[in-house]
């Protein structure tokens, strides 16, 4: 493996889907980004562990409302709103459209409407009431682990779909990954979780290391055959819009699973 040029396209990434500052990169060629794919859990670990950080942080000084909210404000500011602006146009597109065109024509207007402004409110406000009521002791971990997983997300659709566009801001990632870059980012995506399990299994019992499985992945299974299925019906592909749709969902549905997990504990 050339490691000097996949540390270029751990960095291809990271300033893709960050605001992360990355050196200037010589010879950029917009293709490369299909390779990196296979970082894009990486980038969550990385998003999720600088969430994580500064929710400690603040639960130093503030109530644990307060810290959550300031949490989840340095993850959308490092991301850009990228993927919170892609569920709101795919919500808009998808409630507002009749035919397959149109979706996508109002999935390209830069303007917010009703089922947008209702899913991104509804998304936050959700997000917000799950993690304020996690327990302490794994909201760290909450925060990585969804993050990461909910990148691979994203990447499994992109294997199993089509890009639908014929130009657009995820063109260059529509190529579908390779098995090689699939099972990288498996590992990247996947290891937190699989970690905490194995932890359970030695320090409580396996019982309590399936029930955090199952509890915390099936609903992330559950939401992205839904969603993939919902695409596949009304669009025949993905967007980009539609990936940060899926990393939205996901992530939720991962806090979800987390906190029936912490109710049985």
């Amino acid at each position: 493996m050339n490691w000097k040029l996949q540390w270029r396209y751990f960095q291809l990434a990271v300033g893709f889907f960050t605001r992360l500052p990355v050196p200037t990169l010589p010879d950029f060629q917009e293709a490369e980004l299909n390779h990196a794919a296979r970082y894009f859990p990486l980038v969550g670990l990385l998003v999720g562990l600088i969430a994580a950080i500064v929710w400690w942080l603040s639960s130093l000084l503030f109530p644990p409302a307060i810290a959550v909210l300031a949490s989840m404000a340095a993850s959308i500011y490092l991301t850009g709103a990228f993927h919170e602006d892609g569920l709101a146009d795919s919500a808009d597109g998808l409630g507002g459209g009749l035919t397959r065109a149109r979706k996508l024509e109002i999935m390209q207007d830069s303007r917010l409407g009703s089922y947008g402004a209702i899913a991104l409110i509804g998304m936050l406000v959700f997000k917000f009431q799950v993690l304020v009521a996690l327990p302490a002791a794994v909201l760290p971990f909450a925060l990585i682990a969804a993050h990461t997983s909910s990148r691979l997300a994203a990447v499994y659709l992109m294997a199993n779909m089509t890009y639908v566009r014929t130009a657009g801001k995820s063109k260059p990632l529509a190529t579908s990954p390779t098995r090689n870059d699939l099972w990288w980012a498996s590992v990247f995506g996947l290891w937190i979780w699989v970690g905490f399990a194995a932890l359970l299994w030695l320090n409580h019992s396996g019982l309590a290391s399936l029930q955090f499985l199952l509890l915390t992945e099936l609903p992330v299974v559950l939401v992205w055959w839904w969603w993939r299925a919902l695409l596949a019906r009304h669009l025949q592909g993905y967007t980009g819009d539609t990936l940060g749709a899926m990393q939205q969902l996901t992530e939720l549905a991962f806090y979800l699973g987390l906190l029936a997990w912490s109710r049985l504990i």
